[in-house]
């Protein structure tokens, strides 16, 4: 709904600029509608949100460094609250526990996967249904664990 949406920003600051938060999702509802139970402003700002503060580019570093810097049989755990945040940590694990990265057509691995962390949620861990009712914030949240198996090398 992207286009959608720019068309009537640009519709919005032909009559003068958009002077608040609130005037701005009165024109993403507009162009979304409302057919969801959610705010439809609130993925429009979220999304605003990560780009301008970096955050996916933050926590792919994070994770990278992370890793390296757990002690032997140290933890990382890590709750997402968003597909895309979720997507860069499934990966982050499964690049560091070792999976192979190469296209399946190589004779033979050429990518170096080492394996340095063992994921412990095979699935992430979401929150219970009397969780997501007492506090309807975590609806989203998705809980990946893994395991230091190497000592850090120095």
């Amino acid at each position: 709904m992207a286009a959608k949406i720019v068309r009537g920003i640009v519709s919005e600051r032909s009559r003068g600029p958009i002077a608040s938060t609130r005037q701005l999702a009165r024109i993403v509802a507009g162009a979304k509608g409302n057919r969801e139970k959610i705010d439809p402003a609130t993925r429009v700002f979220q999304a605003l949100r990560i780009e301008v503060n970096q955050e996916l580019v933050a926590l792919s570093r994070f994770l990278a460094a992370a890793a390296q810097h757990l002690n032997a049989r140290g933890r990382l755990a890590v709750i997402a609250y968003h597909s895309l945040e979720d997507r860069i940590v499934k990966d982050a694990f499964r690049r560091e526990s070792g999976v192979c990265l190469c296209p399946p057509r190589l004779p033979h691995c050429v990518c170096g996967a080492r394996r340095i962390l063992t994921v412990l949620t095979r699935r992430p861990v979401t929150p219970s249904e009397s969780e997501r009712h007492s506090n309807p914030r975590s609806r989203s949240a998705r809980l990946r664990v893994a395991e230091r198996i190497a000592p850090a090398e120095p």
